[in-house]
């Protein structure tokens, strides 16, 4: 008999860990090096053996991935299996490549994999039982026998030179038995069957997570997927495709759009006629009004809708609450390709105030406080290096200050050593010893021309600013990403926007204006005012335009549920930006500093 999942016991050893956070992360140091002192990378760098923070700070520098890729190229094309950690690699995992259009790639093995699934266990329990044990009651979030329509999906797994699998990091954490003990454990298994999860086309695979919704309807206690983009996405497509959902559950046979095999045959072992549910299914959308309200219309008992929703989440969150009609948005842990860093055990504050409190046993964390004023990054470097030669003094996780700003450094088990996760993040507090974490933005996302210096969360501010103007024709911008032209002169600052509906032109000329007065920085200010930098531009998108630009990924081995829309376009990404460019339809020039 399996074991049930044992929430009391998940929170006491949570706290445990919080309280002495410094002694945790002394010991796991240690572990990491210990078990992998035989590493090539590692032996370069003259440890001797030394495992404590002070010799291993000094000694080992600070990396990107570009430093990595060479040792990662050793280990897949079959190098002895010490090159960057002790423990045998078992797959090559990817990220989704969305920050520079190409994936990066890092190491993965079996202590990886339990880790990734023992946050998931820590995050699902203490968001529940956080609140009984500190707030009001365990009945916030109960989920007992219920099932979850879950929006995940698995890339195609290929093998490397030397023989190993590479796919995704949510691939490989999917496809494992640990994952789907650990779901159902926590009673909340996919309504999916493997079959359309990982099937190999996902625009088929997302229509059946749909369908499957559809049948097991009343059962749905949770909606899921990674990012709140893809949640957003599957709503839209609901939106495109409910009346031919609607008659397949009516004839109980599956839409001829489904042609993978494995997928038809998965869904006819669960796809049968049913036209009352059809006609129910059916009356409930056609008395929506702008599908405010969709998910707890059609899903009655969810509790609340889960995935990543802060950073360059955060624009979604608007689109997503109209559907979600008063459900609780639940912010997932903070986390990458590259391993997790904390978790949110406080499930009922909005995702914008979202903190995530750092385990301090997952692997070992510095930081860099950006006070220093080190160089930043640029994303679209070919330099072998992307850091300072001078390298910044980090501090451990127990010295960090609140109110300060750091950049996130992380030493896992997999084999990364002074990984620069290039994550701008604030302290808010401390829950025991450890902090509390507030994403702030990528820091590598830089738009730049002069003095200036516009981040994500900078251009995020201005579309915001912006798009509140659109409501006036009652439109609203699906989706938006930005570019620097240097081949203007002076170089200029360009805004892509895909809107819901015509706009007119006398409207979108005043957004392009909000647009730049937006950009607060003092050196864009003082820039456009001197005409050093020219007027913003926005560019207006044809319909579609951003779900091409999801295409392009997926065919680059992205999955759906590991996209996230690039935020800044260089040239580098010439793919990214050849669609943007094919797919306007207006443009207009910024007069605010005429």
């Amino acid at each position: 008999m399996e074991k049930r999942f044992d929430c009391d016991e998940v929170i006491q050893e949570f706290e445990g860990l919080t309280k002495d956070a410094k002694r945790v992360q002394t010991e796991t140091l240690k572990t990491i090096l210990k078990e992998n002192c035989e590493a090539e990378y590692l032996k370069k760098w003259g440890l001797h053996g030394r495992t404590d923070p002070e010799t291993y700070s000094s000694r080992v520098p600070l990396v990107t991935h570009k430093d990595l890729e060479p040792y990662i190229q050793k280990i897949a094309d079959g190098a002895p299996y010490p090159v960057l950690t002790g423990n045998p690699i078992t797959t090559i995992t990817l990220s989704s490549g969305t920050t520079q259009g190409k994936p990066n790639h890092t190491s993965a093995n079996t202590i990886s994999i339990t880790i990734t699934l023992l946050n998931s266990q820590i995050k699902s329990s203490h968001s529940s039982c956080y609140i009984d044990f500190y707030t009001i009651s365990y009945s916030a979030f109960p989920i007992k026998n219920g099932k979850s329509l879950s929006f995940i999906y698995g890339s195609k797994q290929f093998k490397t030179k030397g023989g190993l699998t590479a796919a995704t990091a949510t691939t490989n954490v999917y496809s494992s038995e640990q994952y789907k003990k650990t779901m159902k454990a926590m009673q909340t298994p996919s309504c999916s069957p493997d079959a359309v999860v990982f099937g190999t086309d996902f625009h088929q695979s997302l229509y059946c997570h749909l369908l499957c919704g559809l049948i097991f309807h009343e059962e749905i206690q949770v909606i899921f997927s990674t990012f709140a983009h893809s949640i957003v996405h599957s709503f839209r497509t609901f939106e495109l495709v409910w009346e031919e959902l609607c008659n397949d559950l009516r004839t109980g046979v599956l839409s001829t759009r489904i042609t993978v095999p494995s997928v038809r045959t998965a869904m006819s072992k669960i796809l049968k006629p049913n036209p009352e549910l059809a006609d129910k299914i059916h009356k409930k959308c056609s008395g929506l009004t702008e599908w405010y309200g969709l998910i707890p219309e059609i899903f009655p008992n969810t509790k609340y809708i889960y995935g990543i929703m802060t950073g360059s989440m955060e624009p979604y969150l608007k689109k997503l609450r109209h559907y979600a009609g008063g459900i609780q948005l639940q912010s997932a842990d903070y986390g990458s390709s590259e391993g997790w860093i904390g978790v949110n055990i406080n499930p009922t504050l909005p995702p914008e105030m979202a903190t995530f409190t750092v385990l301090p046993n997952i692997g070992y964390f510095e930081f860099l406080p950006l006070s220093q004023g080190q160089t930043d990054f640029d994303s679209d470097s070919d330099s072998n290096s992307n850091f300072t030669s001078v390298e910044p003094k980090s501090v451990g996780l127990t010295d960090v200050k609140v109110g300060e700003e750091y950049e996130v450094v992380v030493t896992n088990f997999a084999g990364l050593y002074r990984y620069r996760l290039e994550d701008v993040v604030k302290v808010t507090g401390f829950h025991n010893s450890t902090p509390e974490l507030k994403f702030v933005c990528r820091r590598n996302l830089m738009l730049t021309i002069n003095i200036d210096k516009n981040t994500e969360k900078d251009l995020q501010s201005s579309v915001e600013a912006a798009a509140k103007l659109l409501t006036a024709e009652k439109l609203e911008v699906v989706d938006f990403t930005s570019h620097v032209d240097l081949l203007s002169e002076p170089g200029h600052y360009v805004i892509f926007w895909e809107v819901s509906g015509e706009a007119s032109d006398e409207l979108l000329k005043e957004c392009c204006n909000r647009l730049d007065l937006s950009f607060v920085d003092a050196g864009y200010v003082s820039s456009r005012k001197t005409k050093a930098i020219g007027a913003l531009e926005l560019r207006v998108l044809s319909k579609g335009a951003f779900r091409k630009i999801l295409d392009h990924y997926i065919e680059q081995g992205t999955v759906l549920n590991q996209f996230k829309t690039p935020r800044c376009v260089g040239a580098i990404n010439h793919g990214v930006l050849q669609i943007l460019c094919d797919n306007v339809v207006k443009s207009y020039m910024s007069t605010a500093f005429d």
